[in-house]
């Protein structure tokens, strides 16, 4: 990933902006910094670009990250089981849209409290062996799902699953940042959500051959526990861990990952670009879409649970290729507009991945006029050509913002020590947070109302409008604290950040 650090396309004011606690002023020509910090201590010579010259790719991986790429796929479609099976599981325990919206918030829950945790865990006993445990191991879990006699103990059963099947996210993140170069992240994150979604478009089809047996909720747990349990196996295999090595005279840690510590919280937030991302994922709710797509698909536009699960692979192949082309094109932007290129990505972005869920909503209703709405069926009408190409296009939209954005800029400006604390504070507990009351809040208004299709577009489209506006005050801090990343890097190991 590239974020345009040569200095001839650099705003000398950006490094001199009122309210900088660094009071940084950088010469362009040299790329050599001074900096007085309030205790008095002086950094100088501070090149962003060194540490990109130095940068040697660890040996495999390309084949690791592959392996993640499939890993987070499995685990993907191991909470995916719950969602697009869901139609049989309200017919087999008599259900509403209530307890789909339950399942979300418990899906966020773990995603928050326990990402952090694994995170922790990963730390102090390495990730490779903690990943093989909560993306492989943990999959005995989701076999265990299957033979659920009734709802509580599903419940329980799978709610334990998912302490597992959130951990990876975190980790990998962290894992990228140490496996590949700045100038290479935008091409790193997007591979891996690349393959994460080109496996899921050939696990979900297999999947919804389930769909025609009303206990097919049931083998489609067993199997994404046998193959969560697969991947673990193939992670210890090909994944390799860089090494963290203390330096001689400091205690900074050479793995651009870092460590995860709680403590280390307060000072992701002293961050500028750090701190408006946290308010910004209130208005981020794709989560909400994915958790009850398949369920309108299936029973409100009569589809059925094999038809909705062909949609989530035509809608996963054009997250595949959206993460590629995403990431690509993000470092494009940057590359076209400087630093802020991401910033205008995500605001076309947000607009135009608002307007395709709206038609998406609505297209079946508003064109296919022999849909009758359904209640649980297995097989029922088809959806028509023209449907399936409007569920392409918003896969196609969805990870231009994250791949190609979101991530990039958190990896771009956070300090290396605090690389994964950010990744899980922003997008396991914040994020989690929110999602643990908003899921289950649709789902509730939802039932209420008797209108799922209404509620996702209110509750989903809005917001993505809303965040394309909030996404201007990025403008002001994102370069400025691209510039300060080594910087700030060097004060932590110096203990004055």
């Amino acid at each position: 990933m590239t974020d345009n650090h040569d200095r001839r396309d650099a705003d000398p004011s950006a490094f001199r902006a009122p309210g900088d606690p660094f009071g940084a002023t950088q010469v362009p020509e040299t790329g050599d910094m001074a900096a007085t910090t309030p205790q008095g201590v002086t950094i100088v010579d501070v090149d962003d670009d060194a540490d990109e010259r130095d940068f040697v790719p660890p040996a495999g991986r390309l084949a690791g990250t592959v392996v993640l790429g499939m890993s987070q796929s499995i685990d993907n479609s191991e909470g995916g089981v719950s969602r697009t099976f869901f139609p049989q599981i309200t017919v087999a325990f008599g259900l509403g849209d209530g307890s789909l919206g339950l399942l979300g918030g418990l899906s966020s829950a773990a995603r928050m409290i326990f990402g952090p945790l694994w995170a922790i865990m990963a730390d102090r006993f390495g990730r490779k062996r903690i990943l093989f445990i909560v993306t492989g191991l943990w999959g005995l879990w989701t076999v265990a799902a299957g033979f659920a006699p009734n709802w509580p103990i599903l419940l329980l059963i799978y709610s334990i699953s998912l302490i597992g099947t959130v951990a990876s996210e975190p980790i990998l993140n962290g894992l990228l940042g140490s496996l590949y170069s700045r100038t290479e992240r935008g091409k790193a994150f997007g591979t891996v959500r690349g393959v994460s979604a080109g496996v899921g478009f050939v696990i979900t089809p297999l999947l919804g051959q389930f769909g025609g047996n009303p206990e097919g909720w049931r083998w489609a747990f067993m199997t994404m526990g046998a193959l969560s349990v697969l991947s673990g196996i193939l992670i210890l295999i090909f994944v390799k861990e860089p090494d963290r090595v203390a330096a001689a005279d400091t205690d900074e840690i050479k793995s651009e990952a870092g460590m995860f510590r709680w403590s280390d919280a307060a000072k992701v937030m002293k961050i500028p670009t750090l701190a408006l991302m946290a308010p910004m994922l209130l208005l981020v709710t794709s989560l909400v879409l994915f958790n009850f797509v398949a369920q309108v698909w299936a029973r409100d536009f009569g589809f059925g649970v094999t038809n909705a699960a062909y949609l989530n692979t035509v809608m996963q192949i054009g997250m595949a290729i959206s993460a590629l082309v995403g990431g690509l094109t993000g470092d494009w932007f940057v590359r076209r507009f400087g630093n802020k290129g991401r910033i205008i990505l995500f605001q076309i972005y947000g607009v135009s991945f608002a307007a395709i869920i709206a038609l998406t909503m609505y297209w079946a209703q508003l064109w296919d006029n022999d849909i009758a709405p359904g209640t649980g069926q297995t097989v029922t009408n088809d959806p028509s050509f023209l449907y399936y190409v409007m569920v392409f296009l918003m896969g196609l939209i969805f990870s231009f913002g994250f791949s190609g954005c979101v991530l990039p800029m958190v990896s771009s400006v956070c300090p290396k020590q605090l690389s994964a604390t950010s990744f899980a504070l922003l997008f396991s507990l914040i994020q989690g947070g929110i999602n643990t009351v908003y899921q289950p809040l649709v789902g509730v208004i939802a039932q209420a109302i008797g209108n799922l299709p209404l509620t996702i577009l209110v509750g989903v489209c809005v917001p993505y409008v809303l965040n394309s506006l909030y996404w201007f005050v990025f403008y002001r801090n994102y370069e400025k604290d691209v510039s300060l990343q080594a910087e700030r890097t060097r004060l932590i190991a110096a203990g004055q950040f």
